[in-house]
């Protein structure tokens, strides 16, 4: 038998091995998800619409939210759970469980119709929409980093007219302005929550905002004894962002609480002039004229203030109500110098959303009573006004699960997927009628917890 203290030294000399070991391997993998998302970014350069209402502004406002959030249609201000990232409110991390590391990453497709007057057209499309991880750092402190969408550009769309007698032309002769746009903006993010106090949650999420856009309308006609001329409209950002939070949670009763959210996010110019390249090409010479036309002001992001609430009875069932306004009316819209005005600019921007979430039983043995069952409904305004008229309202419901993975390896973890129908509704310009299935997948690996020897 071994003596007592040579025992000792040798249990103890395993144990410091064995946390040396547990620590490399948690840091290895948080060196491989960091690596995973750094890759991630040239992904994030493709687009994630094809609606033409992407070629005015920054484009169309991206949903920032994750997989749980996008079953609830976005809702989320007021929500802390302890095994999902919710990136609305960087208050949120502190209620992140002290033993998991979550990472969470997101796709979506969708198909769109697109309708004006009498003509419909129908388009689909992919995309990668976002990569969130998190875990906690100290007693009360969490944090989180990952990658999140702003904005959107991606449209094709051409308009064929004849050209009348009066210029010397035939009345055969047509032309065609064909309308491209590519691009978006996309942040990558660090945010940390603290709960300084039992019930009370601050956070606040740094990010760094990049991206460009190019937009063209490009001339042409059907002989070569006319003159083209062809627009080229281009800007890249390279700035930060930053967004605060705050969560307070009162017990109503033993088995119900109601939790207040507030978020914050800081307005500022992006210092980033847009341009427009204007080409106007002599078809019988083959001499073309270009005229830099510089912006008369810099791009920049709205102030934005959130506030929600979120009835939570016993951790099955969650309702909530979210109200977000996008101050972009005291943003300017894009002008360039020597050209006429082009009739767009900015207006404030409201968003209701109210959702909710069943989940009967979370630790139940009983798989569909470990299912999250979701469900929300929004209605926005847009922040563009085109030529004096506004721009589209959105409705949009959404339906969603998250579904347990249960195997000998892992039971912690959920694959979210929901489904979303997104109407844009505008009688002046284009509807848009999306269905738009995301799929989540959300790792919750039991981390960090302390080897101990009785």
């Amino acid at each position: 038998m071994m003596p007592p203290i040579i025992y000792n030294v040798c249990v103890d000399w395993h144990r410091k091995t064995y946390i040396k070991k547990q620590d490399l391997e948690n840091m290895k993998k948080i060196l491989i998800t960091a690596s995973m998302i750094a890759t991630s970014l040239a992904v994030l350069a493709q687009s994630g619409t094809n609606s033409p209402y992407s070629q005015y502004g920054l484009g169309t406002l991206a949903e920032q939210a994750g997989g749980f959030n996008r079953g609830m249609n976005g809702l989320g201000l007021g929500f802390h759970e302890h095994n999902q990232i919710n990136s609305l409110n960087p208050a949120s991390y502190a209620s992140i469980d002290s033993l998991s590391f979550i990472f969470d990453a997101g796709i979506s497709g969708q198909i769109t119709n697109y309708k004006e007057g009498g003509t419909k057209v129908n388009a689909q499309n992919g995309n990668f929409e976002y990569m969130v991880a998190g875990f906690r750092l100290a007693k009360h402190l969490g944090v989180s980093f990952g990658i999140l969408p702003y904005t959107n550009v991606g449209y094709k769309y051409s308009n064929t007219q004849k050209i009348g007698s009066s210029i010397g032309s035939s009345s055969s002769t047509t032309y065609s302005n064909t309308y491209t746009g590519t691009g978006g903006l996309h942040q990558v993010y660090l945010g940390f929550g603290w709960m300084p106090i039992n019930g009370l949650a601050i956070g606040v999420n740094g990010s760094y905002l990049w991206g460009n856009y190019t937009r063209s309308i490009v001339n042409s006609y059907s002989d070569n004894y006319v003159n083209t001329l062809s627009r080229y409209y281009t800007a890249s950002v390279n700035n930060y962002k930053l967004d605060f939070g705050v969560q307070y949670t009162h017990k109503l009763t033993k088995k119900d609480e109601l939790t207040l959210g507030l978020t914050y996010s800081l307005g500022h110019k992006l210092g980033s002039t847009p341009q427009c390249k204007e080409i106007s090409n002599n078809s019988q010479t083959g001499v073309a004229d270009t005229t830099i036309h510089k912006g008369t002001s810099d791009l920049a992001i709205p102030t934005v203030y959130g506030v929600g609430l979120m009835w939570n009875h016993s951790g099955s069932l969650k309702v909530g109500l979210d109200y977000t306004l996008q101050k972009w009316s005291s943003v300017d819209s894009p002008q360039y110098q020597g050209m006429s005005e082009h009739g767009l600019a900015y207006k404030d921007r409201h968003k209701f959303t109210l959702g909710g979430e069943i989940c009967p039983q979370e630790n139940s043995r009983k798989f569909f009573s470990r299912v999250h069952y979701r469900i929300g409904a929004s209605y926005a305004t847009d922040y563009l006004k085109i030529n004096g008229q506004n721009g589209p309202k959105e409705y949009s419901v959404s339906a969603g699960f998250g579904i347990p993975i249960v195997n000998g390896y892992n039971n912690r973890s959920l694959l979210n997927i929901s489904a979303q129908w997104v109407r844009q509704d505008c009688k002046t310009f284009v509807t848009e009628n999306s269905f738009r299935i995301n799929i989540g997948l959300t790792f919750n690996e039991r981390w960090f917890a302390k080897w101990k020897m009785e």
